[in-house]
């Protein structure tokens, strides 16, 4: 962590310090359990639990100082130190962006670089940032956010963790309206602008897909006339980002590509559902294979980006094949493979779940499962405004189609994918409808036979990721109260 006096925190967040100016705090957290000696705890108010509650909890674990709205008093009756802002969540970004002006000047002053990528989309921006961090890590300190940190308080905490010795800065970068990337893009100041997909998760809360891409095109448009933007040339939505910035424009496309971009050339996805291609990059080298490691040809477009954004920021070709060829999924949920020992396979990609990813998820399910029974057990796609029962409706249709075996329906939410599944003609015990994952889980536990291949799919509202260890894994304990839903908001769960 860059160091911070008291006394300049106060002064970046325009905040009022009580207690000394000379506490320099050498971490910062958000949950009042992660405190350890030295940090600083962000008190900030949230959905169901107050931050101030907590900072005693916090002091007692080791935090020197409090960046909260109000004073909080201690057992002996004086205030514990603290800085009190209006607003502790842009507090914390004003001064993740004092972090990354001082990282940058020091190291331009040392005579080293320092470059920000940010990665936005409707999916894929997790697999892509661990993807291009696996790259990175090879050719310099490297930093990118846990899990995915990915908001308005994840992104602050990721800048926090990197010093004047780090050498790149991956960001993930989540939103739930207009304004949000900017927001987080002013922040950090990118160098490399990576954007994914322009899909239809949370199109009600946005106000509809065109506001999903005018959102997304936030981050290329925050991109100085020095820095690339890495665009997927395959969505037009995204393609069309082109005309909105004054960057570098670097292109990545799985179709025959010009000179200028970046190709993935005789895709095949092999019999244990990984993506193979020949990676064409625009600097006049041979292609070089890349064998990946991932479930499903969808992640073609992660793997694209992530060896676009590595070969902006000055990757040879070699390094990235050889990464990409290495690398299995770092982030848990995301196409989760587990072999239990009776022969059951588990797909968990209930992290989240748009009809892009849905779509994608099922036909990896029929790909992979040929010559094996195959379970599709789904949830709600949440936040998808008046296109919702149309979008469930669509992938129900869909699972009959790919002939998948067993329809598991969880949640009404849910419940117009079960109905379209009949309607198409899955009968009998093909098609089930439970109301709550543990029905789900007792049917299951009945009816999975060795051999069965099983994927488990919802946004992660509906918590279907968590059905999927109990069936795959032993239980795991979850956070509760304050420091479950601090956890939430530092992960930014699923923010387009």
């Amino acid at each position: 962590m860059i160091a911070f006096t008291a006394a300049e925190i106060a002064d970046i967040t325009h905040g009022r310090l009580t207690g000394s100016g000379d506490i320099v705090p050498v971490s910062v957290v958000t949950d009042s359990r992660e405190a350890t000696q030295g940090s600083l705890y962000v008190a900030k108010p949230g959905e169901h639990a107050d931050g101030h509650d907590f900072v005693n909890a916090a002091f007692e674990r080791g935090a020197v100082l409090v960046l909260g709205e109000r004073e909080v008093t201690g057992p002996d009756g004086k205030p514990y130190p603290a800085v009190v802002v209006d607003d502790a969540v842009l507090a914390m970004g004003a001064l993740a962006a004092e972090a990354v002006r001082r990282i940058r000047a020091e190291r331009t002053g040392r005579g080293e670089d320092f470059t920000v990528i940010g990665i936005t989309g409707s999916a894929g921006k997790t697999t892509t940032k661990d993807l291009l961090a696996g790259i990175l890590s090879q050719a310099g300190p490297t930093v990118a956010p846990q899990g995915s940190y990915n908001g308005e308080v994840g992104v602050p905490l990721t800048v926090f963790t990197a010093t004047a010795d780090t050498r790149f800065l991956v960001i993930e970068m989540g939103a739930t309206g207009l304004g949000h990337i900017k927001y987080l893009a002013d922040m950090v100041k990118p160098d490399i602008g990576v954007v994914l997909v322009v899909g239809t998760a949370h199109a009600g809360e946005f106000g509809g897909v065109e506001n999903i891409a005018k959102t997304k095109g936030e981050l290329v448009e925050a991109l100085g006339g020095n820095g690339t933007a890495v665009i997927n040339l395959d969505d037009g939505r995204v393609a069309a980002m082109r005309s909105r910035t004054t960057a570098h424009v670097l292109g990545f496309t799985s179709s025959p590509a010009t000179t200028e971009e970046v190709e993935a050339r005789n895709v095949v996805v092999n019999s244990e559902g990984h993506p193979d291609f020949q990676l064409v990059l625009p600097d006049g080298g041979p292609a070089v294979e890349v064998r990946s490691k991932l479930i499903g040809g969808h992640h073609i477009t992660n793997l694209l980006a992530a060896a676009s954004a590595a070969f902006a920021a000055g990757i040879p070709a070699a390094d990235i094949a050889a990464s990409l060829s290495s690398q299995s999924a770092a982030s848990r949920w995301r196409m989760e493979r587990t072999e239990r020992p009776d022969g059951v396979t588990i797909i968990n990609d209930a992290y989240n779940a748009n009809p892009e990813s849905m779509r994608a998820a099922l036909r990896t399910l029929a790909d992979l499962g040929q010559g094996r029974r195959t379970w599709a057990v789904l949830g709600a796609m949440l936040e998808l405004g008046e296109d919702s029962i149309r979008e469930h409706t669509a992938v129900g249709t869909q699972v009959v189609r790919l002939n998948i075996s067993r329809l598991v329906v969880v949640g009404r939410e849910a419940r117009a994918l079960y109905v379209s599944a009949i309607q198409e003609g899955s009968w009998g015990d093909e098609c089930s409808f439970t109301e709550t994952a543990d029905e789900a889980y007792e049917l299951l536990q009945r009816e999975l036979q060795p051999g069965d291949l099983v994927l488990f799919k919802s946004s992660n509202g509906v918590g279907l990721r968590h059905l999927g260890d109990r069936i795959a894994l032993p239980p795991r304990a979850e956070p509760t109260g304050e420091d479950a839903a601090n956890k939430a908001a530092s992960e930014g769960n699923e923010l387009l």
